[in-house]
């Protein structure tokens, strides 16, 4: 049985990157073939001895000279473990067996492949992927001995100094310990190591912000002049959204198609992004038809009201606007969805028909608004005091 012969190869392509440096390779030879593993050291041409096979000139190179030769000392290890399990050794099966062995050490592809798939909706797929992006943006390369607990409690730091509020960086804990669950029952990663035993993942109770009627009122009727007038559509996008209870995502997916005249009446009819759930607006009975006066303003072309630009910077936009209508609050584009079925549940429209309107699926969803209806309560015997028979006259 041959021998393999190893041997180490600098800028085998005879070609350097945009920073000017090229990668140092394992050669391995056998049977007049050859095949390559990257060492994932990337050098000037003056950082590497070419007689020597060395480093050199680097303020790492001692600590990189030791990475190389122990990468290569490992694919050694892997052809005499090959050897001694009696296999056939070839440079095929090497390179396949050692990939596979990265791939077991290293968490990023694996929750990578776990996305990929995953039976998740795509709008969440692109959530769990942004918390792998973060991930990868704390530490390029983690392996599954690196999540431990002080690794995670790390991450959640990195996270805070990014400026991320508490229930965002929860949200993407909430990932990273979904797929080291999944490690573990893979038995990639052993369950004593479970760093989500001790990390508690923290997060802060949801206020919804909504305007009051008078709020929606002053932004009605803002006038953008000047600078201002830029930030027309997304004032109207955030009014029609006010009117209709609909979230960004579902807002920027419409087309002409999704406005039907029913009766002669017209309806706005969609399929939730988040839900998939189907929603049925009738327009002209919400909010006395200014849903429809917008539609109509922008009738010429009403593709392009629908076409905003990305959430962050609509909600850049909405900050701007609420100053400018002598807001005191911070609104986003998602405060005009709570605007909404706080309003409607105010006017009195029972809990179920607003669940129906705001597309959710269960009406537990939409209960979240209870204190809107307790609201509603005292306004209403505030309204009608004198009627009170036990209220005590001053």
């Amino acid at each position: 049985m041959s021998k393999i012969i190893y041997n180490l190869v600098y800028n085998r392509k005879k070609c350097l990157n945009k920073k000017g440096m090229a990668l140092v390779q394992v050669e391995a030879y056998l049977d007049r073939k050859k095949k390559y593993f990257s060492t994932k050291v990337y050098l000037k041409p003056e950082q590497w001895d070419t007689k020597k096979l060395v480093v050199k000139n680097h303020p790492n190179a001692d600590a990189l000279n030791r990475l190389i030769y122990e990468y290569m000392s490992k694919i050694e290890k892997k052809e005499l473990e090959l050897w001694q399990q009696g296999r056939r050794i070839s440079l095929e099966l090497l390179k396949d067996v050692l990939g596979t062995s990265e791939n077991k050490t290293s968490f990023i592809p694996f929750f990578r492949q776990e996305v990929t798939n995953s039976a998740l909706k795509e709008s969440t797929k692109r959530n769990h992927l942004s918390t792998l992006t973060l991930l990868q943006e704390f530490k390029k390369d983690v392996s599954f001995s690196d999540l431990t607990f002080e690794f995670i409690s790390s991450f959640e730091y990195f996270l805070q100094s990014k400026g991320y509020h508490t229930n965002t960086i929860a949200k993407h804990m909430k990932h990273l310990k979904r797929h080291i669950n999944v490690a573990i029952n893979k038995d990639y990663m052993e369950i004593q190591k479970y760093a989500f035993r001790k990390y508690k993942i923290k997060t802060i109770e949801n206020k919804h912000t909504h305007l009051a009627p008078e709020e929606l009122e002053k932004l009605e009727r803002l006038n953008l002049i000047g600078r201002y007038t830029k930030y027309q559509k997304t004032l109207d996008a955030f009014l029609f959204c006010c009117y209709a209870g609909m979230r960004y995502s579902d807002f920027i997916s419409l087309t002409p198609d999704n406005i039907v005249e029913i009766h002669k009446e017209t309806w706005l009819i969609y399929k939730s992004v988040k839900t998939n759930t189907e929603v049925r607006l009738p327009l002209y009975l919400l909010f006395e038809k200014k849903g429809l006066v917008i539609l109509e303003k922008y009738q010429d072309n009403i593709q392009d009201f629908f076409h905003l630009r990305d959430n962050s910077n609509v909600n850049k936009d909405l900050i701007i606007l609420a100053r400018l209508a002598g807001l005191s609050k911070k609104i986003s584009f998602h405060t005009a969805r709570h605007t909404n079925a706080t309003l409607l549940i105010y006017n009195g429209v029972n809990i179920t028909t607003v669940q129906k309107l705001l597309g959710h699926k269960s009406v537990k969803t939409t209960q979240v608004y209870t204190n809107v209806m307790d609201m509603t309560i005292v306004h209403d015997l505030e309204k009608n005091h004198s009627l009170i028979p036990w209220k005590k006259k001053v």
